[in-house]
């Protein structure tokens, strides 16, 4: 039943186009030609926050700092061994699903970190490349709020998150 849901849609697009009188063939490829400018517009963007991910990672920095909020972060109830998740998350999508997939493996799926690991995972998006995604189109360079008070929203979420995932 679900796999007709697709063809059904673009069935009944074509027909109420049809109905409309719309020329189906010269929407989509305006459509088209606009999805090419919007990539070019995007990309220097996305491959300068792809390079700073990179960077943070192989540098060393990112183990580097996860070692040192591993001790302030067990304050607040976040488990040690998912500072690097959290460090992560905000950066890389990919790479903190990675990380995920490993700590599942190592703790198994039922232990309390795997539980905060997947929620933080989950609940988490990647305010880096959706802020350079964002400031791209709305052509505002103006991130002095944006970026710190969503990785903040971001921590607070994940404090949360594990508080949640205790007395679940």
């Amino acid at each position: 039943m679900i796999s007709y849901v697709l063809p059904t849609l673009v069935g009944l697009i074509i027909l109420y186009s049809a109905i409309k009188r719309v020329k189906i063939y010269d929407c989509f490829i305006d459509g088209a030609t606009a999805s090419i400018q919007l990539v070019r517009s995007v990309f220097p963007y996305i491959a300068a926050i792809f390079i700073a991910i990179t960077l943070f990672k192989e540098s060393g920095l990112s183990q580097k700092l996860t070692a040192l909020l591993a001790t302030p972060l067990s304050y607040v109830g976040i488990p040690s061994e998912l500072c690097e998740l959290i460090m992560l998350t905000p950066l890389s999508g990919s790479g903190s699903l990675a990380l995920l997939e490993d700590i599942i493996s190592t703790y198994g799926a039922d232990s309390y970190i795997a539980r905060c690991a997947c929620v933080i995972s989950g609940a988490s998006e990647t305010v880096f490349y959706i802020s350079a995604v964002y400031l791209s189109e709305c052509k505002s360079k103006k991130l002095s709020y944006a970026i710190p008070v969503a990785l903040f929203a971001t921590f607070c979420g994940t404090v949360v998150a594990c508080l949640i995932c205790r007395f679940i």
